[in-house]
């Protein structure tokens, strides 16, 4: 060691938790209810071998402590913890299991699968209560102590206004490891993202907030390891602190730092995927790795009466029980760590329903949901829910309190359904373009609320959208069992890949209108990384056990003829959206007045007559008109006019009024559309296609 380690560890603080160096020591502090003892356990650099075991000498208010002088940042650590071993009361201490400290900043590597890492026997006739007396150590990773040091210089927050956002999945690993640009130790990690091609990229799309899928240390699950696969997508959480080991490179917890810094310079914001709703131990039958081993009956929601069992709304085996009170403080320690140590934007809750659950069920007004809307840090970012889980009562959607936006599911549902020509949809589309105000415009909320994506990490990719009528996930070993059957998609002619030239042009014609719906929507739109150039997972609609060609991103499709073709259309529609109050998220529309005789939104069928009463509930109807008018940047009254044609057929459609006439911004039945005024009365609008007419042309497209 680096320092002479003592024979005992001083009285330590009770706050901050976690282990915190003060540049002559480190005071380690950690929650447990339940302990009757805590033993700080220190490793050589190697983490192969403990060198000291200490108890924690003082416990307040539930939070064991003690200080260790002359520790410094490097040091290897974990605890063990006393208690009962009793599964039917919900204890299950074993201090033969090394356990990760919750608040732990940075791990020292993977988890190592072998049966010592399970609290009882495996094997045993009484299952999980049985004990085991095997030491675990070497199988776990162990905690890391960090000095949080970073130059931010003059870093700010891009606080891009809500209604002017476009936000962007993607996945560390997936969307750079297959870029040839960049060196191979970048691939992969978080320095990919902050390389100036990647980041010039996502300005041209129009994009001003990346969405990144769980960053936060995640397990790789023994059952996917035994069959080949591997957890890629990471909702399978170990640690609420520490970044993904593998996402790092040389520059340590600094690479994501770096990467956060050079996306604000270009006015990016990032926004975190994080996975509080429970861990990825599983259920009773799962490793005791943590919180099992600190606290079980205090961490996890227990079954009333028989705290053998876990109460699981998540369908990953347990609940994490937010509403206690030291859990819910995690939770917001993390997410103000990762505000404050990162200066991450904003995050996206999985499973949002989840934490909002209560002893009565959900509750927009629960101790989660009040704690971050007060928190002078975290209320300010930007908020997105998962509006559902798998419990009962577990969908949510509009119900979430102020502040928070949420994935809309219906618009996805129903912009998918519209485009393969579904019946009966005209209202319901008309519903999803404005932003669903049957769903959001309640509490005095607003349309960007609404978070409208056609599709994301979980489901088809685009290009597959349009491409396969059923999943194709035999890859994931399941036998083609997982994953959702019913994905409103549409082969439009051949199963998967095709030379059949109709097929192709007719496939892109429906993707580009989807995307040119999906931009020019009321409400937040969010793209999907690699869906502008045709991304592909071969059918897969459940691709979280994929870490390969099938979930990573092809960037040689982007440089295709095609692949080119179709950034550029994304790119069109971007600018447009950003130059058109009318196409943003201000508030929702209703038909109210803004200038004389020019309402803030209109409808029409294509023969240019007023949509209204019966005339919405006609079946057989694939088209409409709308009109939506704003007030520009310089007090004048920008308007839009778009056609939107559902049928496989050109229909004629007629200008409701010309009032100066129209300029043709968009016209997705073709990849490049010739700005044009219009000066007919009427025009010809394709099958499975949107035009986009403005009262001018921005610079932008000059």
């Amino acid at each position: 060691m680096f320092f002479e380690i003592p024979d005992r560890l001083l009285p330590g603080k009770t706050y901050p938790l976690g282990a915190t160096y003060d540049g002559t020591g480190v005071n380690f502090a950690v929650f447990s209810a339940n302990a009757e003892k805590v033993e700080l356990c220190v490793f050589d650099p190697a983490g192969r071998k403990e060198v000291a075991r200490l108890t924690l000498p003082d416990c307040t208010d539930e939070v064991w402590n003690g200080y260790l002088p002359e520790a410094g940042p490097g040091l290897l650590y974990g605890y063990r913890v006393y208690g009962p071993y009793e599964p039917q009361r919900g204890f299950r201490f074993n201090p033969h299991k090394l356990l990760l400290d919750p608040y732990a900043r940075q791990l020292s590597g993977p988890l190592r699968w072998n049966d010592a890492l399970f609290g009882y026997r495996i094997g045993s006739s009484r299952q999980d209560l049985s004990f085991d007396r095997r030491d675990s150590a070497a199988a776990m990773p162990k905690g890391v102590v960090v000095e949080e040091a970073f130059n931010w210089g003059d870093d700010r927050r891009p606080e891009v206004p809500w209604e002017q956002t476009v936000i962007y999945e993607a996945h560390v690993k997936g969307i750079s490891i297959l870029r040839e640009d960049l060196r191979s130790e970048m691939r992969g990690t978080f320095t990919a993202l902050a390389n100036p091609r990647f980041i010039e990229h996502l300005q041209r799309l129009g994009v001003t907030t990346l969405e990144l899928m769980p960053v936060q240390a995640f397990m790789q699950e023994g059952f996917l390891l035994a069959k080949g696969l591997r957890n890629y997508w990471g909702y399978s959480p170990l640690s609420f602190f520490a970044p993904e080991p593998s996402y790092m490179s040389r520059g340590g917890l600094n690479d994501m730092r770096l990467a956060v810094r050079r996306l604000h310079a270009a006015g990016i914001e990032v926004i975190m995927d994080v996975v509080y709703n429970h861990t990825g131990s599983g259920n009773q039958m799962g490793p005791t790795l943590c919180f099992r081993g600190l606290d079980n009956s205090s961490y996890f929601r227990l079954v009333p009466g028989n705290e053998r069992y876990y109460i699981d709304e998540t369908g990953c085996g347990n609940t994490l029980n937010v509403s206690h009170p030291r859990v819910l403080q995690m939770v917001l320690d993390s997410l103000r760590y990762w505000a404050e140590s990162f200066h991450v934007d904003g995050f996206r809750f999985d499973l949002g329903a989840t934490l909002g659950r209560e002893g009565t069920g959900f509750d927009p007004g629960s101790g989660f949901f009040d704690a971050i809307l007060q928190d002078p840090v975290l209320s300010r970012l930007k908020l997105i829910s998962e509006p559902w889980d798998v419990g009962l009562g577990g969908y949510q959607l509009g119900n979430h309190p102020p502040r928070f936006a949420e994935w809309n599911d219906k618009y996805r549902d129903g912009m998918r359904r519209y485009w393969r020509g579904d019946a009966g949809l005209r209202a319901d589309f008309a519903a999803r373009l404005s932003g669903s105000a049957d769903v959001f415009d309640r509490r005095r909320r607003k349309p960007w609320a609404s978070i409208n994506f056609l599709t994301s990490h979980d489901g088809f990719t685009l290009n597959d959208l349009v491409s396969y009528s059923e999943k194709h996930n035999d890859a994931n070993g399941e036998n083609n069992n997982d994953g959702h059957s019913d994905n409103h998609s549409a082969n439009w002619g051949a199963e998967g890949p095709t030379d059949d030239p109709g097929i192709k042009q007719l496939r892109n014609k429906v993707r580009r209108a989807m995307l040119a719906t999906l931009m020019f929507s009321q409400g937040t739109p969010m793209l999907l990384g690699g869906d502008e150039f045709g991304r592909t997972q071969g059918g897969n609609n459940n691709a979280y056990c994929q870490d390969n060609e099938i979930s990573w991103v092809d960037w040689k499709l982007a440089e295709s003829e095609e692949g080119q073709a179709l950034i550029d259309f994304v790119s069109r529609l971007g600018a447009i959206r950003h130059n058109f109050t009318a196409l943003q998220s201000h508030r929702f529309l209703h038909g109210e007045e803004i200038a004389p005789g020019v309402q803030n939104v209109s409808w029409y069928d294509e023969q240019g007559n007023a949509l209204e009463g019966d005339a919405w509930q006609n079946g057989d109807a694939r088209a409409l008109a709308v009109q939506r008018a704003g007030i520009g940047p310089k007090g004048e009254v920008d308007k839009v006019l778009m056609f939107v044609n559902g049928w496989h057929e050109p229909l004629r459609f007629r200008f409701p009024a010309m009032n100066g006439g129209w300029y043709l911004l968009v016209d997705s039945s073709v990849g490049e559309t010739e700005i044009r005024q219009v000066g007919e009365e009427a025009v010809e609008v394709q099958g499975h296609s949107v035009m986009l007419f403005a009262s001018r042309v921005p610079k932008v497209l000059r």
